[in-house]
This record gives structure tokens, sequence and C-alpha cells, in this order.
């Protein structure tokens, strides 16, 4: 129902409260959205090297989700929507850029035969046994390393599903959550013995269903045009984004509304969306709602940075796909590397004389290496890429962006955190929260969380009881994501 006269504040301006703001417009209400800092877009942050257009956060969607592309259409980049140019990727390990194994659920194989030539002999016949072994109890949730190494031994977690887990969480797979991060590996593990065998069985399934299209998606521009369109859409329908107006204070009203303070600004609203980072959140909750606000506490962050490096075409020779992972097991600097002219036309075509890439450093409980200045990680990205790719050029530019405090981690327990934190806000009426601390850190897991958001407020929790149900995968795009 149209609800034409409702006011609702959204506070945080990336995706997933610029999601929510156009969810909102769509149902009738007048949305006001307060963001601290200068600029929307969160994660999502579009950007130049040496004069070419490239991405700085996030470079893919998943397209198999229907959220992220649907809403890219809705906001007028239907022909800006392109695919990656080459979805081959390597894995840099034992001294050699490997094809990345395929036949596997996110590093998890379903025979020991897909990961010949990554894996030691030794490796390869642990995971064998996986059929003899009796049956391992999970529980309410388990670490995914921890489960994945108990079945096929530590070198398929050290060398397969660490890379893979590291470069959508920045994490750790020994302590990251199989229930919220690997939803299909969870429900595998609660129906069969054998891992192997539940693999091979949703590899059968994902066949039979004959899903076509490309898995992962880019824009033409870069995916950090993504916010500025929906926020571009969400002004042409009436809404108002501030930017630079952190919000210092979040109160009920006595008539049951809700007060949004930023220093001297007040705003008044029916309901309140809060799509900002877990520790922002827990400080504004922590009046109305203090259990909420200590679960929010705990939620912990991984900081990362990327390095983007143009070179002259002429002088750089790379090897064919889209880049490469590195296994922490491996000792190296860098955990990913993205050959972005190669996996991205657009960059290609728009740039033919220059060859853009891009490196990621840093982990969750790596600190030493982003305390390290800019020019720093220039160079130890260059070292690792010399000696994984023979790259020995000296690139025309350089650029270094930091995500302190980036990515949320989904450790075991995560889902009745999350759980809990949704309990203690549905007490309170016209309030929700939405955003990567809860159902995903993906573009269609926040977008999804964003608009059950906004369904929550109007009442509706269907949309909070399917995400709990079957969360959204966070999956890797390639390499460097």
């Amino acid at each position: 129902m149209r609800e034409v006269q409702r006011q609702v504040v959204v506070i945080g301006a990336g995706i997933a409260g610029l999601a929510a703001a156009h969810r909102l417009l769509e149902r009738g209400a007048r949305v006001t959205v307060l963001e601290a800092s200068d600029r929307v877009g969160g994660k999502l942050l579009p950007g130049e090297v040496a004069g070419a257009r490239v991405d700085l956060g996030a470079e893919s969607m998943l397209a198999r989700r229907p959220e992220a592309v649907a809403l890219a259409r809705a906001v007028g980049l239907a022909d800006r929507l392109q695919p990656p140019a080459t979805a081959m990727a390597s894995l840099w390990t034992r001294g050699a850029l490997r094809p990345f194994p395929k036949g596997h659920v996110m590093g998890v194989p379903g025979t020991a035969s897909a990961l010949a030539g990554v894996l030691s002999e030794e490796g390869l016949a642990r995971i064998e046994r996986d059929a003899e072994l009796p049956r391992t109890e999970v529980g309410d949730d388990v670490a995914v390393g921890e489960y994945v190494a108990q079945r096929l031994g530590r070198e398929v977690v050290d060398r397969l599903l660490e890379p893979m887990l590291g470069g959508v969480y920045a994490g750790d797979a020994y302590r990251i959550s199989m229930r919220s991060a690997v939803p299909q590996l969870f429900q595998v593990a609660r129906t069969h013995t054998s891992l192997t065998e539940g693999v091979r069985e949703l590899q059968a399934k994902a066949a039979a269903a004959q899903q076509t299209g490309p898995v992962f998606m880019g824009i033409r521009g870069g995916i950090g045009t993504l916010p500025l369109a929906v926020a571009d859409s969400v002004r042409a329908r009436g809404g108002e984004i501030l930017t630079r107006t952190p919000v210092t204070e979040l109160r009920r009203t006595p008539e049951g509304g809700w007060q949004v303070g930023s220093g001297a600004r007040e705003w008044r609203a029916d309901a309140v969306v809060v799509a900002a980072p877990a520790p922002v959140a827990a400080r504004l909750l922590r009046a109305e709602t203090p259990g909420a606000a200590a679960e929010l506490d705990a939620v912990e962050y991984a900081s990362m940075a990327l390095v983007t490096l143009a070179y002259r075409c002429d002088e750089t020779a790379l090897p064919d796909g889209s880049g490469f992972l590195v296994p922490p097991v491996d000792g190296r600097t860098i955990k990913a590397s993205t050959f972005a002219s190669q996996k991205w036309g657009w960059i290609a075509d728009e740039n033919p004389d220059l060859v853009v890439l891009r490196t990621s450093v840093g982990r969750y409980g790596e600190t030493e290496i982003l305390r390290r200045d800019d020019s720093e990680l220039v160079e130890v990205s260059r070292h690792d890429l010399k000696a994984a790719t023979g790259l020995d050029a000296t690139p025309v530019a350089t650029r270094v962006t930091r995500w302190d405090g980036g990515l949320p981690q989904y450790p075991v327990g995560h889902h009745a955190r999350v759980a809990r934190i949704r309990e203690h806000i549905a007490r309170l009426p016209g309030l929700a929260v939405c955003g990567a601390p809860y159902d995903g850190v993906g573009i269609p897991a926040c977008i999804a969380s964003a608009y059950a958001a906004v369904d929550r407020i109007h009442g509706d929790t269907g949309g909070v009881e399917e995400l709990t149900a079957h969360p959204v995968q966070s999956l890797h795009g390639g390499a460097g994501e």
C-alpha cells in the first residue's frame, strides 16, 4: 500500500541505504538519507588511475541473484551491464601460476581429481578418505575450515578454501561460519555423511537447473557507478540525500515516532532504517535498544588495501585470464591480483595504450602490512607480481585505496547473533537495520537486506524470515574481489 505522507530517515548512503531509499520511494514514502562521509556508495567507489576509469572498491556483482542486476536496470544502467570478458582465473601456489581448478563449490571438490596439480599426492589421497570417515556432526554451526579439514584434510582448506573465502571476507577460513558464509555446504554437512558426495549432488542439481548467463556482472565505467545512479534516481523521485551529515542521536518520540539528530539539526520520522556499519549502528541504537547495541559491538571487521597499477601496453605482457588468487600458506604478501584490462572489456576499449591491474593486501588479523605507507604497498605488490607473472615494467601510475574496517567478519554463530539483534529491534516499531553486517557482504545480499528492512517497517517480516532461512551466499568474483 502506498503511504504518501510517511516520513522515513535512512542512516547511511552505502548501497544498502540507497537501495532502501529507492524501495521506500517506490512505496510512496518521503525519504531523507543521512550520510556521514562526503560521498555516497560506501565500499563501491569509482576512480581513475593514469586517466583510466577503474573501481577502487568492489568490482563485480553476483548476477545469479536478481537484486543487484535488477536495481541497476531500474536506475537506467541496463545498456552498461557487462559480464567479465574472461572468467579464467589462476592460483599462485607452490611456486607457479596454476589454472584454478574446476568442479568445486567454493573450493571444496566433488572428487580428488578436480584438484590434481594444485594439491600434493598426499593431499589428494586425503580427500579420498572422506567416503570412509564417520559422520561429522556440525550442530547449529561450525567453522567452514574446521569442518572441511576434518573431512578432506587441511591442504584443501589452506590452498583452495582460504584464498576463496579470503577474497570475499578478508577472513580466516578456520573462523568463518559455514552456516552464514557457505550455506550450501552447511546443508550438505547436515544431510550427508560424505562431503564430496554432497558436493557432487549440488553440482548435479546445478547442471539440471541449466542456469544460463554469466555468474557475475560488471558495469561499464565500474561497479562504483551503481550507487551514483541509484542516488540520482532517489533524488529524481523526490528523496533527499545529505552527505557530511553524521547522525549523533536516535531517539523514540513520545508519539511513537523517531527523532534523528545531527549536530544542531534534527529530523522527525515515522520510521528509521539504519544502514550503517556495526560500530556506528551500535552507537546509535544504544539508548533505545542496548541489547542490540551490545551484539553489534561484538561484530569484528577486517581491513585491507587495494593497489591499482597502470602500465604501458607495449611494456606489459600478462598471462591469459582475469588474474590469480594466493593461498596464505604460501607466505606471499598480496592475496590476489586482478588483470582489470583483461577481465573487463570496457577498460581495454577505453584505454588501448594501458594495462590496468590491481592487487589486494590484508586479511583479518594482519595489521603489520597495513601500517606500511602507500609506496611500500606498491613495491611489495610489484615484487609479488614479478615473481608470479614476470612483470618487471615500471608502472606509469599507481593508486592505493585503504579500506580500514572494510569487511565485517562472519564467525561461527553469526546467524544467531543477527537473530538476537533483530529480536531486540523488533520490539521497537518503525525501526529496521540492513547492510553487510547481517545477511551477506556481497552487493545482492546488501540490497536484499535493504528490501527486507523496508518490508519490516511496513509490518511485513517475510523478507527477514526468508534471509534467515536462506542466507545470500557471497561468492568470489574471480580474482581480487
